[in-house]
């Protein structure tokens, strides 16, 4: 199943689910946001089952016409794993690492498909990471990894959007991750029951019309059991956590001249079974 957050016809914030190409507003079967949903476990999704198994087809929006949302406008938390493709590493010309290299973003980097990815005036340096983002969906502290499958909600879409001139200024990444609008994610989850091996998976982004990323996740140096693993031998997950893994070889900067974000660009993040996540980036006013 495919979960969204979208502006229902009221101008509200409505969780929903999709069913064949229409939305289907979630708060009548009683969830207030889709964290709700993820929170609710296996019995929502029951719950979520026989609400749109006796709904008429003809109070779906059509998926074309429904102003979709960031699936989860305001995640907990948005963890990022830098470094984390052998073909990016490569690019740059950097040793495969022992750990994987985390860091994060906040919130106000979050926006959905469609959204404007906003340069700011004071990076000369923005770029582009299109990356495999998954949604936890049962919490928990010391996950062993062979139980990883227990606790991924879904995947996602997800742009790294960083400004390279902050992010390397010093040997911490946050201020080059954290701009507002850094983070288009979408343009929906999709459930973990419906991605097989979510590391065989094609990635590719196009700015343009031009294919400037294309790998496949088999690329990952640390694969999800191992970053759930990992993650949880430090903090707590908790469900409607995002954790993005990291981005492919073609970024902006590996190519000469580099190829930096510019106003006007239309970005496309597409993930094999995840749908494609378009962005237009514009300046800051």
């Amino acid at each position: 199943m495919r979960f969204v957050s979208f502006m229902n016809p009221q101008g509200l914030t409505a969780p929903g689910a999709i069913v064949q190409d229409a939305v289907f507003d979630l708060r009548p079967a009683g969830f207030t946001d889709i964290l709700h949903v993820i929170q609710g476990g296996g019995a929502a999704r029951k719950t979520i089952d026989t609400y749109l198994e006796s709904t008429p087809a003809s109070i779906g929006i059509r998926l074309p016409s429904a102003a979709l949302l960031a699936p989860i406008p305001r995640p907990p938390k948005v963890i990022c794993v830098g470094l984390n493709y052998r073909d990016h590493a490569a690019e740059a010309r950097m040793e495969i690492p022992p750990v994987p290299t985390i860091f994060s973003k906040f919130s106000n980097t979050i926006i959905g498909p469609g959204a404007p990815v906003i340069l700011p005036r004071n990076t000369k340096k923005p770029d582009y990471e299109a990356e495999l983002a998954f949604v936890i969906g049962l919490g928990g502290r010391h996950i062993p990894a062979d139980r990883w499958r227990d606790h991924v909600f879904g995947y996602m879409c997800l742009n790294d959007v960083s400004a390279r001139d902050f992010q390397l200024a010093t040997s911490q990444w946050l201020m080059g991750k954290t701009f507002d609008t850094f983070a288009p994610t979408g343009p929906w989850i999709t459930t973990a029951d419906e991605i097989e091996d979510p590391h065989n998976l094609d990635i590719s982004m196009e700015i343009n019309g031009e294919v400037l990323q294309s790998s496949n996740t088999r690329e990952l140096i640390f694969g999800i059991p191992q970053l759930i693993e990992f993650l949880s031998s430090v903090f707590t997950l908790e469900p409607g956590d995002i954790v993005t893994t990291g981005t492919p070889a073609g970024v902006g900067f590996s190519h000469k001249p580099p190829r930096w974000l510019r106003p006007g660009d239309e970005m496309v993040v597409s993930i094999q079974g995840l749908g494609e996540l378009r962005n237009p980036v514009v300046a800051e006013a």
